[in-house]
């Protein structure tokens, strides 16, 4: 038998993947548009639910940029709703590591671990700017250099305090009138970031740690998630680059006393089925086109650009100016951050390499993710043959529609995949970490360290 896939589903916010003025698009935030999504990924035998995260909505030009979004309702809230609609699919949270507190944090956490008998993740993100900043109590923002030290120390004293409490600590013993354990819940941390001590309120989740999710790219990122993480959320969509990050990655797990399978690798894509190859190319470009308006497209190269090039036309020439050095006009993207006037020539060189692209041609040649094209066969042959040759473990696939944008993949292409012998036909286990294929918390607990 080959490689197992593994597969997750992504619920986008409003951006410039989800096309939410399409007829066919349902609400971005009614419970029964989260619950249809999930209940799909369910009956395709997916790995888990994925919600990101948006802690301020995004500017233009000093205005919410409604093209792009990315306002959500809180996922832990939304994913404790999920747990009660669905029985096997793992729940994961985008949860930022810079403007919460491990002690609220590890017990949300825990808390959905025991709604969901065992089925929580989290995904480990931080924040860069001072803009986001504004919204919280602190209202700052850390150093680049220390928001993963902040993450790191984080994520370790969450572990503390989940492994304050043994397995198997609530005794409920009615005839000697003990509910819990002796000693269950006292921790101590000091460290830079946090000095904390008390007792920890919750008892130690079902799958002991939840599963660790982290996207991140950089230097710094990757070797976070080869120290720390369960599943990385990478972002490269070109086969050779893809398996290039899967070999680095997993390269690194061995100096952390780690197998390569103990981190699962899962790029996000698209997939676009249709009857013929032919009739999901067509359908595949008509909503790119839908996904970069006009308005979109000159949105994002004024990002690059970082100045106001509205009497531009989208379906003209880039820009003939350079790009303003200074702070911008977007504001809560990371892509328009760092040396913009090497991507402005990257963009200029791709511009002229394919014939001269237009402002709109070039954004959606520049942001497309790796995508999966045609008939119900094509695209099982396509994934199957990414994940045998090494470009990932799987894939977390990002629809365009809301909430029925995996109707068809599940319906079409997932019974083609178990068929193939790739994708597991039931569930086998109970948890998530069961799903993935991971052992249990690979750290000692509190009371082991200290014995």
């Amino acid at each position: 038998m080959g490689r197992q896939i593994h597969l997750a589903a992504h619920f986008p916010g409003v951006n410039n993947t989800t096309v939410w003025a399409d007829p066919a698009s349902g609400s971005q935030i009614d419970f029964a548009s989260f619950a249809h999504l999930a209940r799909t990924a369910e009956r395709g035998k997916f790995d888990f639910f994925f919600l990101a995260e948006g802690l301020r909505l995004r500017e233009m030009k000093g205005r919410i940029h409604d093209l792009d979004v990315m306002g959500r309702p809180e996922s832990l809230t939304v994913l404790a709703a999920l747990a009660g609609v669905t029985t096997h699919l793992g729940l994961a949270a985008t949860v930022n590591s810079t403007f919460n507190e491990p002690y609220e944090l590890a017990r949300r956490l825990a808390t959905l671990d025991h709604l969901s008998d065992g089925r929580a993740a989290w995904n480990v993100v931080t924040s860069w700017d001072a803009f986001t900043g504004e919204n919280f109590r602190r209202g700052g923002y850390l150093a680049e250099a220390d928001r993963y030290n902040r993450a790191r120390e984080m994520l370790q004293t969450a572990r503390e305090l989940w492994d304050s409490w043994d397995d198997g600590a609530i005794l409920a013993d009615r005839e000697s009138g003990r509910f819990v354990a002796a000693d269950q819940g006292a921790f101590r941390h000091a460290g830079p970031q946090f000095d904390i001590s008390g007792v920890f309120g919750t008892p130690r989740p079902p799958q002991g740690h939840p599963v660790i999710i982290q996207a991140g790219d950089s230097e710094e990122g990757r070797e976070f998630a080869a120290s720390d993480a369960d599943v990385i959320f990478s972002r490269h969509s070109v086969l050779e680059e893809a398996r290039a990050f899967f070999k680095d990655v997993k390269s690194r797990l061995a100096k952390y006393g780690r197998r390569p399978d103990d981190l699962k690798i899962l790029p996000a894509v698209t997939a676009v089925v249709a009857d013929t190859d032919a009739e999901a190319v067509e359908e595949a470009a008509r909503i790119r086109r839908a996904q970069v308006s006009a308005p979109t497209a000159l949105a994002f190269v004024e990002g690059v650009w970082g100045r106001d090039l509205s009497g531009y036309d989208a379906d003209g020439p880039l820009p003939d100016l350079d790009p303003d050095p200074g702070e911008g006009v977007s504001r809560g993207r990371a892509q328009f951050r760092g040396d913009r006037a090497a991507v402005a020539r990257r963009w200029r060189e791709l511009s002229e390499a394919r014939g001269g692209l237009t402002i709109r041609e070039l954004v959606i040649e520049a942001t497309g993710r790796q995508t999966f094209v045609g008939a119900p066969g094509t695209v099982a042959e396509q994934m199957d043959d990414y994940v045998q040759t090494r470009g990932s473990d799987g894939f977390i696939l990002v629809p365009h529609l809301t909430p029925t944008g995996l109707d068809a993949f599940v319906d079409r292409v997932v019974p083609l995949l178990q068929e193939r012998g790739s994708l597991r036909a039931d569930y086998t286990g109970a948890t998530l970490r069961d799903h993935l294929g991971l052992s249990g918390p690979r750290r000692p607990s509190v009371r082991e360290k200290d014995a």
